[in-house]
């Protein structure tokens, strides 16, 4: 995997879409055993941890402000889509049944944010997409897994009750809410209580999406939902049980686990395609097989370019409102975010998901075709969409659609706003010691510097020089202090709103960078 990941990087692909070529080569080389993976451990193992890393990486005040499309194309979407490919299945595969057809339609509706964001890496998109894309993948794997559930059992037992699902449904995304919330408040109250170290934090967040998952399923609720609701609000609470090496260091520790279940997934994808095609023989024959893959995979792909169009649109004509307050999106930008809709991660696990047997013993009906079907989507949606996108985005040359300040712009207006700050704050708390101390006073004089160096070039900066000298320990305590004071003011601006989210926690890795290199010395 990380053999891929390397290659990847030199000849510029998206490492998803590569791990699943290099898995699909492997796979086929002589003597390579195949891996088989237990369907009953496959969302355990794999779902809680990447669905909490995309909350906790997810902007709530962009959630929020795109909520309409999120939800739409969240839960529509996959609704549509599940109903459509339920209804289209049944007419050309012979035997398939319409809960079937639901379960298909569950598992392979929900498009992947990990790949979407490895091949949008670089490329110019608004960021109206970007926030879109995010936050539709929090909402689609709750719906698209719902829908799952409810196929399953419909399969097991023979019997679906419309009414029945709705309450059903109702009930588990509420209580699943409610779990992770709860068990969220908890563990807020530990870390800020008793977990004061980087050894006892990083592990209770690990610990946290497999508890909110396996607590909300024992009682039959959205396991899905708990580690969403749980993680965005743990997320949101980060900075009242987060110093400066707890964030480093679980940030790097997320980091890590997160690229390495995702590469494992996806490599797993290439790697468990021959197996399947295996297990097709005897029941289908392949191009058969292929063929009702390649037709629904076409219709997967439509289905999402025209209801994105739909989504878009159709609220604009009906309300006044909306048209005044959001400026159209245009034609490109719809293309491009319905182009994005590669299946991932979720699919692969729902698909794997499928039990090898129903409750009387005998065989899951169509089991292997399902999986085929499912993997040759993934295959197809990454590789032939993931190698495109780039292609279109340049092609199409989408413009920013709102009022929006450059990155950098931001960053120098913190950093103004930081700076002048911190010398009121010297002034009234240090008077003395700057009068006293020629390098403290030269603390405030590199602060004076920055702000006059933005107020003529908006863009110059200005960096704190270490100070050597008998005063060491004065200086490096009051440069810790400042950094504390920047940071109560980073967490002000935070609340304002007016940054993006992720602006906002690059400044404050930079913060928590100065303090470790200032408490190492």
């Amino acid at each position: 995997m990380a053999l891929l990941f390397v290659l990847s990087q030199r000849i510029k692909i998206s490492y998803p879409i590569f791990l699943v070529i290099g898995g699909l080569g492997i796979s086929f080389i002589p003597q390579i055993p195949n891996i088989s993976v237990n369907p009953d451990i496959v969302f355990l193992i794999f779902l809680p941890p990447l669905l909490f890393d995309a909350a906790w990486h997810t902007s709530w005040n962009n959630f929020w402000k795109w909520k309409r499309s999120i939800f739409l194309l969240g839960f529509g979407l996959v609704f549509f889509t599940s109903m459509a490919i339920a209804h289209f299945s049944i007419n050309i595969i012979p035997g398939f049944t319409l809960a079937m057809g639901f379960l298909l339609g569950g598992i392979i509706s929900p498009p992947d944010a990990v790949a979407a964001a490895s091949v949008l890496k670089g490329a110019k998109i608004p960021k109206r997409g970007i926030a879109i894309l995010e936050g539709e993948s929090l909402v689609n794997d709750a719906a698209s897994l719902t829908v799952f559930s409810f196929a399953l059992a419909a399969i097991k037992t023979g019997e679906f009750v419309a009414q029945d699902a709705i309450v059903n449904f109702l009930v588990l995304s509420v209580m699943g809410v409610f779990v992770g919330l709860v068990i969220g408040h908890l563990l807020y109250f530990v870390l800020t209580s008793w977990a004061k170290s980087s050894s006892i934090t990083t592990p209770i967040t690990l610990i946290a999406p497999y508890l909110m998952y396996i607590i909300a399923e024992e009682f039959n609720w959205s396991g899905v939902l708990a580690v969403v609701s749980g993680g965005l609000f743990l997320s949101f609470r980060s900075k009242d049980f987060l110093n400066y090496h707890t964030r480093m260091q679980t940030k790097e520790v997320w980091e890590t686990i997160d690229f390495l279940l995702n590469g494992f997934v996806f490599i797993l994808i290439g790697l468990e395609l021959p197996v399947i095609m295996e297990g097709l023989k005897g029941e289908y024959q392949i191009d058969v097989a292929i063929k009702y893959a390649l037709i629904i995979a076409a219709i997967v792909i439509a289905l999402r370019i025209i209801l994105v169009y739909v989504i878009e649109f159709t609220p604009r004509w009906l309300s006044a409102t909306i048209r005044k307050k959001e400026k159209s999106p245009g034609l490109k930008f719809p293309f491009i975010i319905g182009w994005s809709g590669m299946r991932g991660v979720v699919s692969l696990a729902s698909a794997l998901a499928i039990p090898l047997t129903l409750d009387d013993g005998s065989a899951f009906p169509h089991r292997n075709l399902i999986l085929f079907i499912t993997f040759v989507i993934i295959l197809a949606t990454l590789v032939f969409q993931g190698l495109t996108l780039p292609f279109f985005i340049k092609l199409l040359k989408v413009e920013e659609i709102d009022e929006y300040v450059p990155d950098e712009v931001q960053v120098e207006d913190i950093r103004y706003r930081i700076a002048k700050q911190v010398i009121n704050y010297l002034n009234e708390h240090y008077q003395e010691e700057m009068k006293q101390y020629e390098s403290i006073a030269r603390i405030k004089e590199q602060f004076e510097r920055n702000i006059e160096a933005t107020d003529k070039a908006r863009g110059e900066e200005l960096s704190v020089k270490e100070f050597v000298g008998s005063s060491r320990k004065l200086y490096k305590n009051i440069m810790l202090d400042i950094i504390e004071e920047r940071r109560r003011l980073l967490h002000k601006l935070e609340d304002e709103r007016i940054y993006e989210d992720y602006i906002i926690r690059d400044v404050e890795d930079n913060l928590d960078l100065e303090e470790a290199r200032l408490k190492k010395q």
